[in-house]
């Protein structure tokens, strides 16, 4: 299962973090973020260790991601050393978000 992450956690999880980190942007009312929830969810299984995967739940965490102009769910972000490296609005095939992650490792 995909890191649950709040607005507490962000700062230490993602922005500290020595490893590439994928963040889901998503609502539980959202119909395509539940296409995309079981895509994150093998993420973090297959790269366990290697990176971080992650979730922030918009509706109970919005400092976030109004801080980085998420305006549509679901968004994923990908950090690197604190910073966005790559950005993805809306459904995506696993292949996308694996590749983000792959050319960080």
């Amino acid at each position: 299962m995909a890191l649950e992450i709040t607005d507490a956690t962000f700062d230490e999880v993602v922005l500290k973090s020595d490893k590439p980190v994928l963040v889901d942007f998503w609502a539980a009312w959202c119909g395509p973020c539940r296409m995309v929830a079981p895509i994150i969810d093998q993420l973090s299984e297959e790269y366990d260790g290697k990176a971080v995967i992650g979730k922030v739940d918009v509706d109970a965490n919005q400092e976030f991601a109004a801080k980085y102009g998420v305006r549509n769910i679901p968004t994923v972000l990908v950090f690197q050393n604190g910073e966005v490296v790559g950005r993805q609005v809306g459904v995506a095939p696993k292949t996308a978000y694996s590749e983000a992650i792959d050319e960080l490792l």
